[in-house]
């Protein structure tokens, strides 16, 4: 029997998040495992008038990829692949991976050649997202992976998803409306600002927000949602972070990351665990030690870290700060291959604009 939050969710996305119209080009595109979300996403399309197009695919050949391609076929790209972003008015990825680890042991410098390469297919999303001719989202449907990495059973990882989602409300498109006004306050208060200070265990950190737009993300973009998130100057950052949750990339993880900031730029950079693939992708482009994103996370329903940042970065009482690409929508003037999000703990912390504070203990007091 089909759990009912998969149908509600499914129509919540469809209605809501992507607000799908008759004769839009919708992409699904996920692993089998998430066949149950698959169909009832189908169903809800057809119902709403827009035309289906389903891309599954099977995780394993990126290993295989890395494993036994040549320099020449990791760095390829299909041209239908970039007519698809041309064409279709929607599109959905759903993680639905059966084994996270999968990528553990690929070949770093591979790996970073591949986003490399498919650098081009995400900024033509985030222009056609900025000129407001797509809609985009990304989910999660539950599986024994991502509950094991999260330490839980599936039954109770299940709840943690769907509650994440707002789904255990009757409506839970009410409920996301309700979180979007109360964070548009937010995101009007910091856009009236220019100089954000972060303080916190082994964090002193100051960035410059002026003249960069903040966005209230509530169950649109990603599902899960519940941030505010801007660009900053990318020459303006200094002082010094430390990351206080693991960075996870392609399945690895990354402890104790704590980068130091001069002109924008990150100088120093140390982990206790993965620090060879840290630098690894610092030295991906350009822009990869530049900061593309800030945020806040301000969904309190989330609570526990789960190791997959579509939940994690939404932590209420924590701040997010991606190196690499910024969302051209934000102002963000910083092209890179990599956007690599990575959470800091504030519920020990504060945060100041222009010199007033904010932000204490993981709470706005504005």
């Amino acid at each position: 029997m089909t759990d009912p939050r998969i149908d509600k969710m499914a129509r919540v996305l469809v209605r809501y998040s992507l607000a799908l119209k008759p004769g839009d080009l919708f992409r699904i595109v996920t692993t089998p495992a998430a066949a149950p979300l698959v169909l009832a996403l189908y169903r809800e399309t057809l119902a709403a008038g827009a035309h289906p197009l389903v891309s599954l695919v099977l995780e394993e050949t990126e290993e295989l990829l890395y494993r036994h391609g040549s320099d020449d076929q990791i760095r390829y790209v299909s041209p239908m692949q970039l007519q698809e972003i041309e064409t279709i008015a929607a599109t959905i990825r759903i993680m639905a991976s059966e084994n996270t680890r999968l990528l553990s042991n690929a070949d770093t410098q591979k790996v970073a050649a591949r986003r490399q390469a498919l650098r081009p297919l995400q900024e033509r999303v985030m222009a056609r997202s900025a000129e407001g001719t797509i809609n985009w989202c990304v989910a999660l449907f539950p599986t024994n992976a991502a509950a094991q990495d999260a330490d839980m059973s599936l039954g109770d990882y299940e709840d943690f998803v769907y509650s994440a989602c707002k789904l255990h409300y009757d409506d839970p498109v009410a409920a996301w409306r309700a979180s979007a006004s109360e964070q548009q306050r937010i995101a009007d208060f910091l856009a009236s600002r220019s100089v954000i200070r972060l303080v916190a265990p082994d964090t002193d950190l100051t960035y410059d927000v002026a003249g960069r737009k903040w966005v209230n993300c509530y169950g649109d973009r990603n599902f899960p949602d519940g941030e505010v998130f801007s660009s900053c100057d990318e020459a303006l950052t200094e002082g010094y972070i430390r990351y206080s949750f693991p960075a996870i990339y392609a399945g690895r993880e990354v402890e104790d990351v704590r980068l130091w900031f001069e002109g924008g730029k990150v100088v120093k950079a140390t982990a206790a665990k993965g620090e060879e693939l840290l630098h690894s992708l610092l030295d991906m482009d350009e822009g990869s030690r530049r900061l593309g994103e800030v945020a806040f996370g301000t969904n309190y329903d989330i609570t526990k870290f789960s190791r997959n940042i579509l939940f994690d970065e939404k932590i209420g009482g924590t701040i997010h700060l991606a190196l690499g690409a910024g969302y051209p929508e934000t102002g963000s003037k910083n092209p890179s291959a990599l956007h690599w999000d990575m959470i800091c703990d504030m519920r020990e912390g504060e945060a100041y604009a222009d010199g007033q504070l904010f932000y204490k203990d993981g709470k706005f007091i504005i």
